[in-house]
């Protein structure tokens, strides 16, 4: 049984995690010197548990710069298995994280999926799945609206770094 929930909580009690370890020799740091950066919340590293297959990366302060691929389906364009080909050759290519841009239709299959196959981190659009999840004009949506979905789709497929205002942060 893990004596932390996040990254930042095991650096603050002086735990070593294999994430850390990884993100370090990555990062060409000593653990020694990347611990105190993520207990101080100067650094992020993106690991969540329900992401199977992830290769974890750091993101902030004195690491290097990562690259982001912004992607998904919306009304338009529905095809979940290309948007699929279309993160496996982002990641091929280099993306350390695949932003998921979806604004339509099954965006929890397609974030499951996501995160059994893709290696990258992987981050989403609180707004974009509000609107999806009510099925009601932006206008209409509340702040509680927004922050309920966030802790819904946390529950079902995870994220892979909280912001600071979560209360699980």
């Amino acid at each position: 049984m893990r004596e932390y929930k996040t990254q930042m909580e095991a650096a603050r009690k002086g735990i070593v995690t294999e994430e850390l370890k990884k993100v370090a020799q990555k990062e060409h740091l000593r653990v020694e010197e990347l611990m105190p950066l993520v207990a101080a919340g100067k650094v992020a590293i993106c690991a969540n548990k329900n992401h199977k297959c992830l290769d974890p990366q750091g993101v902030g302060s004195m690491l290097r710069t990562k690259i982001n691929v912004n992607l998904g389906v919306s009304r338009d364009w529905k095809d979940y298995d290309i948007e699929m080909q279309k993160v496996m050759a982002a990641v091929d290519m280099g993306a350390d994280a695949i932003m998921d841009l979806s604004s339509h239709g099954d965006t929890t299959g397609f974030r499951r999926k996501l995160t059994s196959e893709c290696p990258a981190m992987i981050g989403t659009v609180p707004v974009y799945d509000s609107v999806i999840h009510y099925q009601r004009d932006l206008a209409t949506l509340t702040a509680k609206d927004f922050i309920d979905v966030v802790r819904s789709e946390e529950r079902r497929v995870g994220k892979e770094c909280r912001s600071r205002w979560s209360p699980y942060h």
